[in-house]
């Protein structure tokens, strides 16, 4: 399940991609996100150490997306801030693999294929949805008239 903190997160840098390279104050992000400032805050400082975003300091500072929105992907910022998209260790390709601790082996596990299935369908959509599509996503198109 996606944490909370994972949708502040995702919800913020939605905000930073709509922003098209224009600063964004933490404050502003906090209200854009609807996220607790100082939560949002911490998820920040957790972005800018693994270079999604770009923090300015100051009266003036604020944030901006460290590349562009269509090269940052939903699944590279739920692994930074959730960690793996894997629902067990035993299917996890990157960081965790390993066997789980209640299987007496992974050849013969009966869950194990499932869990296979679900984590591949899972990342191949997180990992094709970047930010530039969630910020064109849910966006009012705007109203022409009639003539």
């Amino acid at each position: 399940m996606l944490s909370q903190k994972a949708k502040y997160g995702l919800r913020a840098l939605v905000e930073l991609a709509r922003a098209d390279g224009v600063q964004v104050s933490a404050g502003e992000l906090s209200v854009r996100a609807d996220a607790p400032r100082k939560f949002l805050e911490a998820i920040l400082l957790e972005l800018s150490r693994n270079q999604i975003v770009v923090s300015r300091r100051g009266k003036f500072g604020g944030y901006v997306l460290a590349r562009p929105a269509g090269e940052v992907t939903f699944a590279e910022i739920i692994r930074v801030i959730d960690g793996p998209l894997a629902l067990a260790p035993c299917v996890s390709p990157r960081l965790g693999f390993r066997k789980c601790a209640d299987c007496p082996d992974l050849a013969t596990c009966t869950l194990r294929e499932a869990l296979l299935r679900a984590r591949d369908a899972t990342a191949e959509v997180l990992e094709a949805y970047t930010l530039a599509d969630a910020a064109i996503s849910g966006v009012p198109e705007p109203l022409t008239t009639a003539m």
